[in-house]
């Protein structure tokens, strides 16, 4: 029988929810204390032993008459910003199960719908931890077994976690995800399970470790069996030690993997060949930040810092796995595989997207995709000047593609704002910055092409206003409605062009253009006051039968008067032309 390994866990979250505390309550560290504005700074992962789980969970346990016979837990603690995203392995996200972290008062934001859908996506199986309970107005801290505290409560807190609770359930079924309180959920496996919490009290703390890993347990167990003698791992960090040189954190998610063994790295380029020479495990006492020592061997699921040569190419995301000599050719193939599936080289129209990890890429392609917004080319790597010069190359073929994003990547040289560059290190925000360029852009480019277009407008000639007869006419106008311009051509009632309007004066000055209300002097050539027009006339814009169909087009940038003159005119010409600018 295979021996079962630590199913992995992954806590995400909206910025600033509480992950980092949430497993702090559990390691019973201080990390986020040490966090530079409270938010976790790196990836990081922790191995809490079945002693430690049944320490926690304890009367729980035994009130429940429950057993586990998984190991522990190994739980990765992620960046707020990267939902999880380097977290990768072949076919999908490394983690087993998720815990998604939200608060209670603040509710379900952006970035906990981006965990969703990549939870989605990844079919990862994950449970609700509704932290800080504690802020909740009222909330009394009491000791004891969470319904029993919840319910010792006053009616109004009882009330306000009944109505937060829901109001999760609510936005979890607008995705498609059916959920409720843990002791309502009746099947784990069709239900969502959301576990009142606070990381600051540790109430619900056992509740949650309880159902993390009984779920782990029941459903996940085929998954916790080991597969493969070589290990197979992602990389987590790449970083220099001292002493050391550059080493990389590794999570090994199957098999077994010791010193000296053959490693193929993936890297930027080629995969690289190179031999363990060092094997660092994670020591975790409660109470205590984690901290490494040297092993000959490791086996999975667990965290692991490798020492070994020639890994300075070696990037976050990337595969690891070990192999015997006369396997190390057809391993690099199957590492180059699996990262030509992600990486994006394609000659069709479509945005640059550059990403510091192979999984973070994934899942913002993931998310674009959703998005429909199109992609050219996606790689890792900071944005260079050959990233500069193809965004540029789409600028005849579509400005709006004419762009390049980039999640948690430096700019190399100089932004001569020949394209527009976005980075983030939050997705979401990222492409929300997107979209909110290209609508102002969109919104730029369709203001340019409504100023080169006739506008809808009515004119009054107004009685005792002729100034000069003709060569060229010039009489005083009422603007009715809409905005009439310099050499906007103008039609009488009947819908019979006339002339176009050479030139306007406001007050003796000369004016391009007079909106609704104005009251102007127009020169008119080719027309003269008694003939072909009059004091007292109506005259409209004669707008081109193609103008009239842009500008249907570009309607919201009307007013609701220029719509009602435009819809007027298309009366007037389709009683010639019934199809008339259709």
């Amino acid at each position: 029988m295979n021996k079962l390994r630590q199913p992995i866990v992954v806590f995400v979250g909206h910025i600033d929810h509480g992950k980092t505390s949430l497993l702090d309550k559990v390691r019973g560290s201080a990390i986020t204390a040490g966090e530079a504005g409270g938010i976790t700074q790196a990836i990081s992962c922790s191995c809490v032993s079945l002693d430690v789980i049944k320490d926690i969970c304890g009367e729980l346990l035994k009130a429940l008459k429950m057993e586990f016979t998984i190991p522990g837990l190994l739980f990765v603690d992620t960046p707020g910003h990267a939902a999880f995203n380097n977290i990768r392995k072949r076919g999908g996200n490394l983690a087993d199960i998720a815990v998604l972290v939200i608060d209670v008062n603040d509710g379900v934001k952006p970035q906990t719908l981006e965990c969703i859908k990549i939870l989605k996506e990844y079919k990862t199986p994950f449970i609700i931890a509704l932290n800080k309970v504690d802020l909740i107005s009222g909330w009394q801290d009491k000791k004891g077994a969470l319904l029993q505290v919840i319910n010792d409560q006053p009616d109004s807190v009882k009330g306000e976690v009944e109505k937060k609770l829901y109001e999760v359930v609510g936005k979890l079924s607008e995705e498609e995800f059916d959920s409720d309180r843990f002791d309502r959920v009746d099947d784990f496996s069709k239900r969502i399970a959301i576990v009142p919490v606070s990381a600051k009290t540790g109430a619900g703390l056992p509740e949650l470790l309880m159902v993390l890993t009984g779920l782990a347990q029941k459903f996940l167990e085929d998954n916790l069996k080991s597969e493969s003698k070589e290990a197979k791992g992602t990389i987590m960090e790449v970083k220099e030690e001292t002493g050391f040189g550059k080493t990389m954190d590794v999570i090994i998610y199957d098999g077994s993997l010791k010193k000296g063994d053959t490693i193929v790295v993936g890297s930027l380029g080629e995969p690289i060949v190179t031999k363990v020479r060092g094997l660092f495990e994670p020591v975790f006492k409660r109470g205590q930040k984690c901290k490494f020592k040297s092993v000959n061997d490791v086996s999975a699921a667990i965290g692991v810092k490798i020492l070994a040569p020639n890994v300075d190419d070696a990037v976050a995301g990337m595969p690891i796995v070990s192999c015997e000599e006369k396997d190390v050719e057809k391993v690099k193939k199957e590492i180059s595989t699996e990262i030509e599936s992600v990486v994006i080289h394609t000659e069709t129209n479509g945005i640059i997207v550059k990403a510091d990890s192979l999984g973070s890429l994934e899942a913002l392609i993931i998310l674009l995709k959703e998005k429909d917004i199109p992609i050219r080319k996606a790689t890792i790597g900071n944005i260079t000047k050959k990233d500069v010069a193809e965004a540029e190359s789409m600028k005849e073929e579509d400005p709006l593609l004419s762009v390049v994003i980039g999640f948690n990547v430096a700019l190399e040289g100089k932004d001569e704002k020949k394209v527009k560059i976005i980075t983030n290190d939050v997705v979401y925000k990222l492409i929300e910055e997107y979209e909110k360029w290209k609508e102002e852009e969109l919104n730029s480019q369709e203001g340019k092409e409504l100023e080169s277009l006739v506008r809808p407008c009515k004119l009054t000639i107004m009685s005792g206003y002729v100034f000069r007869q003709n060569n060229p006419a010039v009489v005083g106008v009422d603007v009715m409605e809409g905005i009439v311009k310099n050499n906007t051509p103008l039609m009488k009632e009947d819908g019979k062009e006339i002339t176009t309007i050479k030139s306007m004066q406001l007050d003796q000055d000369n004016v391009e253009k007079a909106e609704r209300g104005k009251k102007v002097a127009i020169s008119l050539p080719n027309v003269t006051v008694g003939r072909q027009i009059n004091e007292g006339d109506v005259l409209y814009s004669a707008i081109p039968e193609e103008d009239f169909r842009k500008l249907k087009e570009l309607k919201k940038h009307l007013k609701p008067a220029e719509i009602k003159i435009l819809k007027e005119i298309a009366v007037i010409m389709r009683k010639k032309n019934e199809m008339w600018g259709v």
